[in-house]
């Protein structure tokens, strides 16, 4: 029973010191950005010993994966909402609610996105963990299609993978310009003007 306790307590400690290197990396990501941000920062930043983050993280990149990670699943979370349309109607005001909600995201996480997007364009590790964050919501929103053509709401005559495909990358490309701020309209025009070309297109 001591054994189970002292190992509990071990399990918490690494947990919270995880923790705190990740909102210190957060920080000095925040303040310095990518290319200028170094390990040695963030552990002072943490206050933990050099050898006792090592345990956790082999360098920035990793710890950057990790914080990319717990970003992009609040967005995941919007794609993953249940889709089970019985209605055409049904189904684009869930694509449209979705995708408001997605760009709305890209908004309130713009800072930190700004450091993913110079990562990305950096490190060949950040750069593929975006490739498999990608593929992830393409795998989701082609099942959203497929579900959408077995139930005679969509077209069955186009290639679900290729459209997920495309409807992603639209939604991504207004995502960077939402993080750059270099959009021209409204958050809220951007998501209705998309949605209804992308659908207009898809559903019957």
């Amino acid at each position: 029973m001591a054994t189970e306790r002292t190992t509990d307590k071990r399990h918490l400690r690494s947990a919270l010191t995880r923790q705190k290197l990740l909102v210190a990396a957060k920080q000095v990501f925040l303040e310095e950005g990518f290319q200028k941000a170094t390990i040695s920062q963030m552990i002072v930043a943490a206050k933990i010993g050099y050898g006792t983050a090592y345990v956790h993280f082999q360098g920035k990149e990793d710890l950057l994966s990790v914080l990319m990670e717990n970003v992009m699943e609040q967005f995941y979370e919007i794609a993953a909402i249940s889709f089970v349309p019985a209605t055409r109607d049904e189904a684009v005001h869930t694509i449209r609610k979705q995708t408001l909600a997605f760009l709305k995201m890209a908004e309130a996480e713009r800072h930190m996105m700004q450091v993913f997007e110079q990562a990305i364009g950096i490190s060949s590790v950040i750069s593929d963990k975006w490739k498999g964050i990608r593929e992830k919501f393409i795998g989701r929103i082609s099942s959203d299609i497929a579900y959408s053509q077995s139930h005679g709401l969509a077209r069955t005559d186009l290639n679900h993978l290729l459209i997920a495909r495309g409807w992603f990358y639209t939604n991504e490309m207004y995502l960077w310009e939402i993080v750059r701020d270099e959009h021209q309209c409204s958050v809220e025009e951007i998501a209705v003007n998309i949605t209804d070309l992308y659908t207009a297109g898809l559903y019957l």
